[in-house]
């Protein structure tokens, strides 16, 4: 059942589309019918930055189990990592 509530969130990154390398600036993430995956639902995450236009965006269909496990994995590096590794106080020239 699509829900039609959408988690947005700003970001900041870099994403690899169709035309390349672009910076990210948010992310939208909800549950409705995908476009390719071939499943009636999907978790949908949307990384885009809308101030280039709509070929600035990275998009995913996924399963339920792939979205958690995705979350999971996520965490996992980077709990796995030293603190604070991947954060803007990392920044190249900071």
């Amino acid at each position: 059942m699509c829900t039609y509530l959408t988690e947005k969130i700003e970001i900041d990154g870099s994403g690899k589309g169709a035309t390349g390398w672009f910076g990210c600036t948010c992310a939208t993430v909800y549950i409705d019918h995908p476009v390719h995956a071939p499943y009636a639902h999907t978790v949908n995450i949307d990384i885009l930055n809308p101030a280039l236009g709509p070929s600035a965006r990275v998009a995913l269909e996924l399963t339920e189990e792939s979205a958690l496990a995705l979350a999971n994995a996520i965490h996992a590096a980077l709990a796995a990592a030293p603190a604070g590794i991947a954060s803007v106080n990392q920044k190249v020239g900071a």
